[in-house]
């Protein structure tokens, strides 16, 4: 055992030294403030307006053909082949919608429900659009993903296809909309209570990928593009122009449906 004694270091504190801790808690104290009141703007803002200009998928994009991003997803894990995941179509009051039955259409419905295939491109009519009497629209929409409901219920968790009156005077301009749906992150999401006819939607700037997006705020599980392509004349064509006539399941809706529970997953 060491027989020195423990060594003892003083230090004199002058008038600037004592001064530099309350200063240094101040400051933190501040800036704890200031972010504080920053983060309660930005739930009251538009979240899109804090996304980095440069926002992007890490592989797939929005842009690609329809197609690529569902078929990319078949190949991960996952009970996805093969599953006809229930959608339900929405519009504004007074629209149709109908999917084809083979050559044909089938007949229009307001609110049209049908389990669709991920990986599946399915394009559809819109009809009955407000302030255009008499036009169509067919745009296509592209499961990337599913819901994960509890045995039984996945009609009563379908994923809601809504398409806003503004997208569809625009397609009806020559313009063409992309909408990725996604499931919100339930530690992220924004607390407002939202049905079939009223989802909370984000507009983004046209920089800006929207699959990138929609895989900031959560899960993305389907594409809808909607254009103003029409069907073509020739019947050789519509195979083509159907992406293949996928396979899709029709389902019954009773007439007092209730407003889709939100699920998050």
């Amino acid at each position: 055992m060491s027989n020195e004694a423990p060594k003892t270091t003083t230090k004199a504190i002058t008038p600037t030294r004592r001064f530099e801790r309350p200063l240094r808690l101040w400051l933190l104290l501040a800036i704890c403030v200031a972010a504080y009141f920053l983060c309660s703007s930005a739930s009251a803002a538009d979240p899109s307006d804090f996304l980095p200009p440069d926002q992007q998928h890490a592989l797939y994009s929005a842009d690609m053909p329809a197609g690529v991003v569902g078929r990319a997803r078949l190949t991960r894990r996952g009970p996805v082949a093969n599953y006809y995941q229930p959608v339900k179509f929405v519009g504004p009051e007074g629209t149709m919608f109908a999917l084809p039955q083979g050559a044909a259409i089938s007949r229009g419905e307001p609110n049209l429900m049908a389990g669709l295939l991920i990986g599946g491109v399915y394009r559809f009519r819109v009809t009955g659009i407000p302030n255009a009497e008499g036009a169509e629209l067919y745009p296509t929409v592209e499961l990337i993903d599913r819901m994960y409901p509890p045995d039984g219920l996945a009609t009563s968790y379908p994923i809601v296809l809504k398409i806003d009156e503004i997208d569809m005077q625009a397609a009806l301009d020559g313009k063409l909309v992309t909408r990725v749906v996604y499931l919100e992150d339930p530690q992220t999401a924004i607390p407002l209570v939202q049905t079939d006819r009223q989802a909370n939607v984000m507009d983004i700037g046209e920089h800006q990928d929207a699959l990138g997006v929609a895989d900031h705020f959560g899960r993305a599980v389907a594409i809808i593009r909607i254009g103003s392509l029409a069907p073509p004349r020739a019947p050789s064509l519509m195979p083509e122009f159907y992406f293949g006539y996928p396979s899709w399941a029709p389902i019954f809706q009773p007439e007092n449906d209730q407003p889709t529970a939100v699920e998050y997953q």
